[in-house]
C-alpha cells in the first residue's frame, strides 16, 4: 500500500505544481477579501507581532533548536500521513540542522512539507473547537496571529541555498509550487480566524471562484 500512495503522490507532483501556479493570482487577490479592520484581525496583528518580539528577546540557540524540531517534525507528520514508519527524529547537537528517518521510498511531498505547512498552527486549529465558549474569541485571534508570524519566519528563515531538501524536489518545481502553497496556508489561517471551520471552507470557494473568473478573463483576451 505504501508503494502504491507514493507512486501516487509522485504522479501528482507536476499537476500540484501546476495547479499552485494557476491559482497564485487567484490566491493574491482572495487577500483583499478580509477585513483587516475587524477587531479579531487586529488582535490577530497583535499576535504576530507579538512573535517577532519575543524573537529578538529569545536566546539563538533556542529559537534555532526550535525550527529544527518543527522542520523535522513536519517531515514525520507527512511520512506517517503516506504510511511510512519513522524510526527516528535527530537534532545536530551545534544546531546546525537534524535528521529524520523512515523506512520506505518516500515522496516529493515529504521533502517539501516543512516549506509550506504550518504544523503546530494545523495543530491548534484542529483543537479549537474543544475551546468550547472561548473557541471564537479575541484570545484565540491573538495565539493564530502568532502562529501565521512563526509560519512565516521559520518558512523564509529555511529556505537557502544550504538546504539539501530543495535540490531534492528540483528548483524549478519549488519556483512553481511553494509561493502558491504559502499563500494558501496563510490565506487558510486568516480564513480560520474569521469564522473557524467555516471559514476556511468559504475561503476555499472563494479562491476557485476567482480562480474561475480569471481564467474566463484569459480566455476571452485570447479568444
Amino acid at each position: 500500500m505504501q508503494t502504491v500512495v507514493n507512486r501516487f503522490i509522485e504522479m501528482l507532483k507536476w499537476p500540484a505544481a501546476l495547479f499552485m501556479l494557476v491559482t497564485l493570482p487567484a490566491l493574491i487577490q482572495s487577500l483583499s477579501w478580509f477585513n483587516f479592520a475587524r477587531p479579531r484581525y487586529l488582535v490577530m496583528a497583535g499576535g504576530f507581532l507579538m512573535y517577532f518580539i519575543a524573537r529578538t528577546m529569545a536566546d539563538s540557540s533556542v529559537k534555532a533548536s526550535m525550527q529544527i524540531i518543527a522542520h523535522e517534525l513536519t517531515h514525520a507528520f507527512f511520512a506517517l500521513l503516506t504510511l511510512h514508519k519513522v524510526t527516528h527524529i535527530r537534532a545536530a547537537e551545534d544546531d546546525s540542522g537534524g535528521t529524520m528517518g523512515f523506512k520506505g521510498e518516500g515522496n516529493w511531498l515529504i521533502v517539501i512539507a516543512p516549506y509550506f505547512f504550518p504544523l503546530f498552527a494545523f495543530f491548534f486549529m484542529l483543537a479549537v473547537p474543544l475551546f468550547g465558549r472561548y473557541a471564537d474569541s479575541l484570545i484565540m485571534n491573538g495565539i493564530m496571529g502568532y502562529f501565521v508570524a512563526y509560519h512565516v519566519d521559520t518558512v523564509a528563515s529555511q529556505i537557502n541555498e544550504k538546504q539539501t531538501d530543495l535540490p531534492k524536489v528540483s528548483y524549478k518545481f519549488c519556483l512553481m509550487f511553494l509561493p502558491g502553497a504559502n499563500l494558501w496556508m496563510i490565506g487558510f489561517m486568516m480564513a480560520f480566524n474569521s469564522k473557524l471551520w467555516f471559514g476556511v471552507a468559504q475561503y476555499h470557494k472563494l479562491v476557485f471562484w476567482l480562480t474561475e473568473r480569471n481564467w474566463q478573463y484569459v480566455k476571452t483576451m485570447l479568444f
